[in-house]
């Protein structure tokens, strides 16, 4: 039985940690400075920061979903029946998510050996070099086979710099904020994927006035052209803030792991098992609604590009909404009963929706859509502040990275490829709807536990103490 550090052993493994440091570490970088604790000012700048920067680097990663909802499918696998043009177009959405984890490896090692900042200035230059690329990139029509291959590879840059974009970012946020207040600032960072994700259903919705023949020779490759701009922006954004100072203090005594990775795998296996199960809800059900959705009601329910993407883009205000008092709500009361409160009536609101949209009628469907959104996007918002509560500073990156990247990539990427083969199958949403039940069963049999092992689970928020889990 592997049991987490305890307050002395802690200081053990810092110690062992600085000498298989030694000379190397010295040689590489220069500590910084000695910070200054942060003011609630440089907190909640940090705050906004993560969420300027998250929304674009989710801009960049939804428009790709919304695309192959829509169009990809006919551009890039244009001799497939349409059916499995939008299956193989799923498929590569899924490759980002399964190029997810690498991410969060590379950037977590470097972001726990040399500071949260210079990898998320390259995961935001990444991401949006790789978008703008999808939008040149020429259909099967053009260049055969060459047009989906380059896709995918494009894909998984873009997968690679979204699964070290996430925790970074997060982290930005979380080490910034004051003690008590860890678990609200996480939500600055998961504001940044509703907004994001509003942003390019909005531009897909503009562009959807297009005739059919424009919107897809051109008209759809417009979002991806003009996140170039939203990139500069960001970037000028980040490049002004400085490190973070729990890093800085973790860099000036030397208090890094050679191997992150390691670290986490040997020591937290069961923490990275929890963890990504607690991120299923919270990622796989948006999918259901936002990716599925718009295939399965525009092909099958007579809804027309623009009617849909309108109901999208409402519950997507709705989440805006909601969402910050899911981080509100763990913050007051015990983090296990805020959790159920949020996720239990998921149960209830998301067969709902299905029987709503289902009824081919618009403002049912805004309202089924809308009321489906509260229990997982509130969720969603207070999973961050619990998982970076969870690994020691040192390996934090890596480990919530790994944790919630896997669980993208199980779970999320996969959500609109399953759901659309059960459609399909079946012929029944209702195997869809028992899919999405499942998410958050599966949420729950990770969180609770994790949440137990971190003692959160039955006393409000606290001041952090690391590595307290017992394993």
């Amino acid at each position: 039985m592997q049991h987490d550090a305890e307050p002395g052993e802690e200081a053990a493994r810092t110690a062992r940690s600085a000498e298989t440091e030694g000379t190397a570490a010295a040689e590489d970088r220069e500590p910084p400075a000695r910070p200054d604790p942060p003011s609630a000012r440089d907190a909640k700048r940090a705050g906004i920061t993560a969420f300027i920067g998250t929304t674009i680097e989710w801009f960049d990663f939804y428009i790709y979903g919304s695309a192959s909802a829509l169009v990809l499918g006919k551009i890039f696998f244009a001799e497939a029946s349409p059916a499995v043009g939008t299956l193989a177009a799923f498929a590569t959405f899924w490759v980002g998510f399964l190029a997810r984890p690498l991410g969060g490896l590379v950037f977590g090692h470097f972001g726990d050996r040399y500071g949260r900042k210079k990898a998320l200035v390259t995961t935001l230059t990444m991401m949006g070099a790789a978008t703008f690329c999808v939008g040149l990139l020429p259909g099967y029509a053009q260049i055969g086979a060459a047009a989906p291959i380059l896709l995918v590879l494009l894909r998984m840059i873009q997968g690679v710099a979204m699964g070290g974009e996430w925790g970074g970012a997060v982290l930005i946020a979380t080490e910034y904020a004051p003690p008590k207040r860890k678990l609200l600032y996480g939500g600055f960072a998961q504001q940044g994927s509703p907004v994001g994700n509003l942003l390019a259903t909005l531009a897909f919705l503009g562009i959807a006035q297009l005739s059919d023949a424009a919107f897809e020779s051109w008209g759809w490759r417009i979002p991806f052209l003009a996140s170039a701009v939203l990139v500069v922006v960001g970037l000028f954004i980040r490049l002004k803030l400085a490190e973070t100072p729990e890093m800085v203090r973790a860099l000036e005594r030397r208090q890094t792991t050679k191997l992150p990775v390691k670290e986490v795998l040997t020591r937290y296996p069961t923490l990275v098992v929890l963890g990504m199960l607690a991120g299923t809800a919270g990622v796989a059900i948006t999918y259901v609604k936002t990716t599925f959705a718009l295939s399965w009601a525009t092909a099958d329910l007579g809804f027309d590009r623009t009617s849909f993407l309108t109901v999208i883009s409402i519950a997507l205000v709705v989440q805006v909404l909601v969402q910050p008092f899911g981080a509100v709500l763990a913050t007051k009361w015990p983090v296990r009963k805020a959790v159920l409160w949020m996720l239990v009536p998921e149960f209830v609101l998301l067969p709902l929706m299905f029987l709503l949209v289902s009824t081919g009628d618009f403002w049912l469907a805004v309202l089924g859509m809308g009321l489906a959104t509260a229990p997982h996007a509130m969720y969603y918002s207070a999973l961050a502040g619990i998982l970076a509560r969870v690994f020691p500073v040192e390996v934090r990156y890596t480990g919530m990275s790994l944790s919630y990247q896997l669980c993208t990539t199980l779970f999320a990427g996969t959500a609109p490829i399953v759901s659309q083969y059960l459609l399909t199958a079946t012929g029944s949403t209702w195997p869809v709807v028992a899919l999405g039940l499942g998410y958050t069963a599966v949420t729950l049999l990770g969180v609770l536990p994790l949440l137990a092992r971190t003692g959160e689970d039955t006393q409000a928020q606290q001041a952090p103490t690391p590595a307290t889990a017992r394993i």
